[in-house]
């Protein structure tokens, strides 16, 4: 039998263990995101007063593939991560309420105000009648939501710009969040899936010092989303090289040479893919197992533009700042080998010849101090 002493001891080992396991998680995560180095221990310590952020995550015209990316990440582990800095008072996939129990859990988190935002699909204005939750309409709930909340995140492309309920002819005149809140400071977080590693940023920002990312015209955070996908494309230097893959399972392709011709948007498409992964696995994204980057972060390109349509490149740069790559074997003549010859006999004779006139003048100092 364990004596009560030698429990209390034990638990308090564990709670020990467990605090400075979620520091680690903590200070991965603030590094991963690009945060201070303190913004680790603010964080550990919020979640330690119970002072964490409410959130209401919202569900509208989407296929929830945002929150299933989010719930496999592992390094760190963001869904934990989450659920530990901040409250998620309403999520209509993961909580255990349904029914008018699931819609009062919504009027208490709205009445309190100052929760986070999130919306995870596109928004129907064409008729009151689609996608309709509790007898109300999508577009009521967003706006009595956001009118409420302390910030406001449009995770995916649905939610950011429509995305796919969006596409024409787009007959429930599906929309973004940002263009239904006019005057409100939207964070969109575009992909399909959004990457979840740009909520992480975004909400562990917002949870420990209250403040959002910088952004850029179109709502998204600099930090995920200031460069395109060109510039940081593990292809990049087949692009620079003239390498390029023509058809589908040619030997361009099979040597993995840039997809340019094959309609890759990465020259136009903002997304830090090339750089986070998804599930943590290297090469999971399109580009990395073969197939075109589509642009799903951009409103202008996905789900308008042709899929194998090529785009002009952004912001064209040299290859200078690029690793390079094994160029092409061609033949060397003959006159080349000579010339290279006589070059190289040229060099060896000239270092032979330096090599004598060094030596001599070596003894020469010799006989000299020893006379």
């Amino acid at each position: 039998m364990i004596e009560p002493s030698s429990r209390a001891d034990a638990s308090a080992a564990l709670d020990a263990c467990g605090r400075r396991r979620f520091l680690e998680v903590c200070t991965l995560a603030a590094a991963a995101v690009g945060l201070p180095a303190r913004a680790a221990e603010k964080m550990a310590a919020r979640a330690a007063a119970d002072s964490r952020p409410s959130v209401v995550w919202l569900h509208f015209q989407e296929c929830t593939g945002c929150s299933e990316s989010l719930l496999r990440t592992s390094a760190p582990d963001v869904a934990e991560l989450i659920l530990s800095l901040v409250s998620l008072d309403y999520h209509e996939t993961l909580m255990a309420a349904a029914g008018e129990q699931a819609e009062k859990t919504l009027r208490d988190a709205v009445g309190r105000g100052g929760y986070v935002c999130v919306v995870e699909g596109a928004v129907p204005t064409a008729d009151p009648a689609y996608c309709r939750i509790g007898d109300r309409s999508a577009l009521e709930i967003l706006r009595e939501a956001a009118a409420r909340a302390g910030a406001v995140v449009a995770i995916g492309s649905c939610a950011s710009f429509g995305g796919i309920p969006a596409a024409e002819p787009n007959p429930t005149g599906a929309k973004g969040v940002p263009a239904l809140l006019p005057g409100k400071k939207v964070v969109t977080l575009p992909g399909c899936p959004a990457n979840p590693y740009n909520l992480l940023g975004t909400v562990l920002q917002f949870a420990t010092f209250g403040t959002l990312p910088a952004l850029d015209d179109l709502g998204r955070p600099l930090f995920a989303y200031g460069r395109v996908i060109h510039e940081d494309c593990p292809r990049r230097p087949h692009f620079d090289a003239g390498r390029f893959a023509r058809v589908y399972g040619d030997e361009g392709h099979r040597l993995g040479h840039c997809l340019y011709p094959l309609g890759c948007k990465g020259p136009r498409t903002h997304a830090n893919c090339s750089l986070l992964p998804f599930g943590e696995v290297p090469g999971a994204w399109p580009i990395g197992i073969g197939h075109p980057c589509i642009g799903c972060t951009e409103q202008e390109l996905a789900f308008r533009v042709p899929l194998h349509a090529t785009v002009e490149p952004e912001r064209p740069t040299g290859p200078a700042g690029y690793p390079s790559v094994v160029t092409e074997r061609g033949v060397i003549s003959p006159v080349a080998t000579g010339l290279a010859g006589v070059i190289v006999g040229a060099a060896l004779a000239g270092g032979y010849a330096v090599s004598r006139s060094l030596s001599a003048e070596e003894k020469g100092k010799g006989e000299e101090k020893g006379g």
